[in-house]
């Protein structure tokens, strides 16, 4: 939680300028008290999805059959610790560069910037 504060808010922030909902699913480690208090101690509202949700279990889904056909199926994998050092540059790309056809084309961080001005 901690760093993804950092990487979306700058090194060094501690704390969320203004409340950011951190989503996840209902696994224990998410779901325990001590998660729970550290993230709103960060400044995220801690949500999970509904249980068996079939929403958000199809866009998981999608999200990983996505990301395996476009960035693991096309790379060599010699190692785990290989495709773990990969993965930091193939998410900045699903977000920055990969046209999404639910965002009318446009990369997550494009349609984002697209919404965001008055």
């Amino acid at each position: 939680m901690a760093e993804t504060l950092e990487a979306r808010f700058g090194p060094g922030t501690a704390q969320a300028p203004h409340p950011v909902e951190w989503l996840s699913d209902n696994g224990p480690v998410y779901t325990a008290k001590d998660t729970r208090d550290f993230g709103s101690s960060l400044g995220l509202r801690v949500c999970t999805t509904p249980s068996y949700s079939p929403q958000s279990n199809g866009m998981a889904e999608a999200f990983v059959k996505t990301f395996k056909r476009d960035y693991v199926s096309v790379n060599e994998l010699p190692s785990a610790a290989h495709v773990l050092a990969q993965l930091p540059a193939w998410f900045d790309d699903y977000n920055r560069c990969h046209p999404h056809r639910g965002l009318k084309m446009k990369s997550p961080r494009e349609f984002r910037t697209a919404n965001s001005q008055p």
